[in-house]
């Protein structure tokens, strides 16, 4: 009994004392435990500033780079108070001081349950994912690995971008495009470097404009249009709208402005006029049929019995609404009074 109550004492006065002849150490009963057999030693570990408290059991059950530091394979690092035998092990009985291993100890908790369960729910965010995969690879815990690629692997699949832009890089792969999508099409032609003359002032500033109201429609009508963008054509801005397949409207934003004998490119930017051409685009949406209340209502019952359509009615269907900015403008600098002239 005077045995038992001297042992919070050793533990108050911590010494290095060599062993008893018994071959047991003070350390376990100091700290108030039963003795431990080979397989479930006691070790503490610090991860980058983060305290675990495991077992050798633990560390060496599965064939990982911590089986392999605890099993003397692997020297380890340990603090000014830890004891390691002749292999470089912690001595856990000891326990008076810490294993270190140089990593972030962000996930270490979840290597440990993984290593004592066989399997850990895993987070739900890509990037901690992520994180968590990078720190299985260094301890080797290959199930971890496979799961953790797993997890990443069904998130690429499920989830899929917001808003897919396509890239036309040759006139080939526009018709391709505008071929196999039954959506009403919006392509934005912007070539900056497509100009042998320099640009007007505000130039940058709209052109810039006219590239973000293109990812806001984008963002806006991404389930019901498709968005193209072109790099190669032969226009600086243009704005093409397409429905069921043919070129329905036109907004080009380029003119040339001529000034004191020195040509320069303006870019405008037309809001009001391709958000309303964008509007306009919404009814080729779904291919439908002639409305016969409608027909009946404006005329258009008997001509569409008689069989055939007329030219104009032709001609009109394959029209291409064209809006441009005036193309090119002469500035004359003559004195006031006198007549400026311009060239459309």
């Amino acid at each position: 009994m005077s045995a038992e109550a001297s042992g919070p004492a050793a533990a108050a006065a911590p010494s290095l004392e060599a062993p008893k002849p018994s071959g047991l150490e003070p350390g376990p009963a100091a700290y108030g435990l039963k003795p431990l057999t080979p397989n479930s030693k006691y070790v503490k570990l610090n991860v980058g500033g983060s305290l675990h408290y495991t077992t050798l059991r633990t560390l060496t059950g599965q064939d990982t780079m911590l089986k392999a530091m605890f099993s003397g394979r692997v020297e380890v690092l340990t603090d000014a108070g830890a004891i390691t035998n002749s292999y470089g092990t912690p001595n856990s009985a000891r326990r008076c001081g810490w294993v270190l291993i140089d990593r972030s100890g962000r996930h270490f908790g979840t290597i440990l349950n993984y290593l004592r369960d066989g399997s850990v729910p895993l987070p739900e965010s890509t990037r901690e994912l992520g994180e968590l995969l990078g720190e299985a690879r260094y301890y080797l815990v290959q199930g971890l690995i496979e799961d953790c690629q797993l997890a990443l692997q069904q998130k690429r699949e499920t989830l899929s971008p917001l808003c897919l832009i396509p890239m036309v890089t040759s006139p080939r792969e526009e018709q391709q495009l505008l071929a196999s999508t039954s959506k009403p099409v919006v392509k934005l032609l912007h070539n900056r470097s497509n100009n042998k003359y320099s640009y007007t002032s505000t130039s940058d500033d709209n052109l810039l404009k006219n590239i973000e109201l293109f990812d806001k429609l984008a963002l806006r009508f991404h389930g019901r249009l498709l968005f193209l963008k072109d790099v190669l054509g032969d226009e600086i801005c243009c704005w093409s709208f397409y429905g069921q397949g043919r070129k329905i409207a036109e907004v080009c934003c380029t003119s040339i402005v001529y000034a004191t004998e020195k040509k320069q490119t303006k870019v405008e930017f037309p809001e009001a006029r391709i958000f309303e051409e964008t509007l306009n685009i919404l009814i080729y949406e779904t291919p439908r049929g002639p409305d016969p209340a409608l027909l009946e209502a404006t005329g258009g019952a008997a001509g569409a019995g008689g069989g055939g359509r007329g030219e104009d009615e032709e001609n009109r269907e394959h029209r291409v609404r064209r809006i441009h900015v005036r193309r090119h403008i002469t500035h004359d600098e003559r004195p006031h009074g006198q007549q400026i002239v311009f060239k459309d």
